[in-house]
């Protein structure tokens, strides 16, 4: 059976930093692209960024870039959202995603965390 639990998510202000993290377990993780969305209460979910199965490429969304930086342990079959300078905008439910091919569409990802919220004050 095929889990993905995020963790790390909680209650900051602006300016703060938080550390998302996904444990995977019952799928060959080095052979997967991970991904991580988020949805904001009322809006459609959204890409944030991706990380190829080698961890040598990453993809960001632009509202992101510059601030959040993704990374994969392979051993420990894990993925990481470093979220730097955090704005109030940011503000939603982070999920974690497997997906055999690097894409920022929801659509392609096989696999779903349940999500951990992430709420920036202002």
């Amino acid at each position: 059976q095929v889990q993905l639990v995020e963790s790390g998510g909680g209650l900051v202000q602006a300016g703060g930093s938080l550390r998302l993290s996904c444990a995977t377990s019952g799928l060959p993780f080095r052979s997967y692209v991970m991904g991580w969305f988020r949805q904001a209460p009322a809006k459609e979910r959204e890409f944030v960024a991706a990380i190829s199965t080698s961890g040598g490429s990453t993809y960001y969304a632009n509202s992101v870039k510059g601030r959040f930086a993704i990374s994969r342990d392979n051993a420990k079959n894990t993925v990481y959202l470093q979220m730097n300078s955090l704005k109030p905008e940011d503000t939603a439910v982070y999920y974690c995603a497997a997906n055999l091919g690097m894409s920022s569409s929801s659509s392609a990802y096989d696999y779903w965390g349940q999500g951990t919220q992430v709420t920036v004050s202002s």
